[in-house]
């Protein structure tokens, strides 16, 4: 599933293309995704696309009258096209923009394209999200605060999006690698200065996955097309039974919250 950076990275694309263009027409291919699109010229054709803001893993296409909320769910994907390239079988919704347009390729119909015409920020979907790791604000104090109370295992609290947004499967296991915690620790035993390493590993985990576009590990790919790299540098994710790259001990997996949790018994306690 693409998690923060990939979705970034997504919005960092596709701004690029679609901020200042006047919308020409809308194509639904294929309504029934996790929920039915609502999007329809009708609602968009005329309208001038301001900007791309990003709040978790969900897009915000800011069309002035409203937003065009999209989510890639576990397998889609955004490519600015030129206007007459045609649709493959899992393309199906198309923003059009004069000579480009925006297509939505989801094999699994998992993803979202909905339009929104009230305040966005309270909209269903994304009034309860919790903080965003990116902000200033997000910093040891902040997390330490977020884990009082909390008897759940570290790992488990990054992935609660009630609490921190986006961070993600795989993200999760390299930052708490990189912070030396056992992803199994329960939150509420994590001291203010772990809380704070934990913190700023996450900030520097994502902010490297950025740079590197991502990661594309099945269906991921840029608005360009461009795949990503950030798996080339992965220091635990998916190498059960490989050696540490710090201390040679073999890698573990084990399954929290029916994901898998890769880490060193050595350097994570």
């Amino acid at each position: 599933m693409p998690e923060l950076p990939e979705v970034e990275v997504t919005r960092r694309g596709i701004a690029l293309h679609l901020t200042g263009r006047i919308i020409s027409g809308v194509a639904v291919r294929e309504p029934r995704l996790r929920w039915r699109v609502n999007a329809s010229a009708r609602d968009l054709k005329g309208l001038s696309v301001r900007g791309v803001a990003r709040r978790g893993k969900y897009l915000l296409i800011d069309c002035g009258a409203g937003h065009l909320i999209v989510h890639l769910g576990m397998s889609g994907s955004l490519r600015v096209l030129p206007r007459e390239t045609p649709p493959g079988k899992h393309d199906h919704f198309d923003l059009q923009l004069g000579d480009v347009l925006l297509r939505l390729r989801d094999p699994r119909r998992f993803g979202a394209v909905l339009w929104s015409t009230g305040r966005v920020e309270q909209h269903r979907l994304l009034a309860g999200l919790g903080i965003e790791p990116l902000e200033r604000n997000f910093d040891g104090g902040r997390l330490h605060t977020l884990t009082r109370g909390s008897r759940v295992a570290i790992k488990q609290l990054l992935m609660d999006a009630k609490r921190i947004v986006g961070v993600g499967n795989i993200y999760a296991n390299e930052c708490l690698f990189q912070a030396g915690i056992h992803p199994r620790l329960q939150a509420h035993r994590l001291s203010l200065s772990r809380c704070a390493r934990l913190a700023s590993e996450i900030k520097a985990t994502l902010r490297a996955a950025i740079r590197a576009g991502g990661s594309s590990l099945r269906d991921y790919s840029g608005a360009g097309g461009e795949l990503g790299c950030f798996q080339m540098r992965y220091s635990v994710y998916d190498r059960e039974g490989l050696q540490c790259r710090r201390c040679g001990t073999p890698i573990r997996r084990v399954v929290q919250g029916q994901r898998s949790t890769f880490f060193c018994p050595a350097c994570q306690r």
